[in-house]
């Protein structure tokens, strides 16, 4: 069995040398992962680019932010139990990531829950649980959130899945440069498998950093077109047989082929498909729209080190209360799309 060298945009050159961690990211369910799109789909980003271009950018798929999750861990030194959970919690992803929200009668458009529900289901039908099994981990209890604070905690809190997607995000779309995000992690600590910072100034400085991603990225504008053009072209594409649920939990790049075989074909799919690859723009229109779309909005509330003490941002600075307020909410949004 031979360690795997990983290069990573945030960690640098790592090497894998844990038997289970190589032998879980050998596994073809996870090696999926690598083509599917962290933010969902490429073309309405916020920052687009082409998809015949992608070696001009960083990869920004579910691949290398799970193996970050799992070298954040490692490098805070959390029990081995909970890097492999780190490793393993974005394994039930479907194609374009949260759009399945906008598809699926089971998802959510507001709090985007569908692969955390589905998680257990999709992993009892892999080889994960052999791998489990064959190191001595209990599957129920690695698949279990609350065994695991430092990997997953809810909103407003620091968990290592949120620090990694949001430095992640911020340095492939370069709203943060490599200074920047090793002053962030320099100034990282855990203590009472907690998260916190430093200090306020590196404390505030993240939150703001998240602050800027969710209102361009996470919840803006650009991803509510982005999650009604997507989400209608795979729901249409269901509902013609076009594709099959199934085809949702293959890789991006499956699902898109099978869709573009029958554009040619269906005049209502062509539409769609335009849509989706944002060659037929949108525009968010309160007074005139064709249909509405939730994002899931997202804040962080820092702990930062006051002498022994442990306090949130908002615990000394009044106005982020409010701030937390009303970024908590999801963001609606009244899409037009051109004639």
């Amino acid at each position: 069995m031979e360690n795997i060298l990983h290069n990573d945009i945030l960690y640098g050159c790592c090497e894998i040398t844990e038997p289970a961690a190589i032998d879980i990211i050998a596994s073809p369910f996870f090696q999926r992962l690598r083509h599917i799109d962290q933010g969902g789909y490429a073309p309405l980003f916020a920052k687009p680019y082409s998809l015949d271009n992608k070696e001009k950018r960083y990869e920004h798929s579910r691949f290398t932010h799970s193996i970050g999750v799992f070298l954040l861990l490692r490098s805070y030194k959390a029990p081995f139990e909970e890097q492999i959970a780190g490793l393993l919690h974005d394994i039930s992803h479907s194609a374009f990531s949260h759009c399945i929200d906008y598809v699926l009668d089971s998802g959510s458009e507001t709090l985007h829950t569908h692969q955390d529900n589905f998680h257990n289901e999709y992993i009892l039908k892999t080889d994960i649980p052999d791998i489990l099994k064959k190191y001595g981990f209990p599957l129920d209890y690695i698949l279990d959130d609350k065994n695991f604070p430092l990997k997953e905690r809810e909103l407003p809190d620091l968990c290592a899945d949120r620090i990694d997607y949001s430095l992640r995000t911020a340095r492939v779309f370069e709203e943060n440069n490599p200074d920047n995000t090793n002053f962030f992690l320099a100034n990282l600590r855990v203590q009472d498998k907690t998260w916190y910072f430093a200090d306020y100034e590196s404390a505030k400085r993240y939150a703001l950093l998240f602050r800027n991603l969710n209102e361009t990225y996470y919840a803006g504008i650009h991803s509510a077109i982005m999650f009604r053009a997507v989400g209608d072209a795979l729901k249409y594409a269901l509902q013609k047989n076009y594709i099959n649920q199934k085809d949702l939990y293959t890789t991006d790049d499956e699902v898109i082929e099978k869709i573009k075989r029958k554009i040619h074909l269906d005049d209502r799919l062509s539409l769609l498909w335009k849509r989706m690859n944002n060659t037929i723009h949108a525009k968010n229109n309160p007074e005139n729209y064709e249909s509405s779309v939730f994002c899931k909005s997202r804040i962080v509330d820092p702990y930062f080190a006051v002498g022994s003490e442990i306090k949130r941002i908002s615990d000394v600075d009044p106005e982020w209360k409010e701030v937390l307020i009303k970024e908590s909410r999801p963001k609606k949004y009244f899409i037009q799309f051109e004639k």
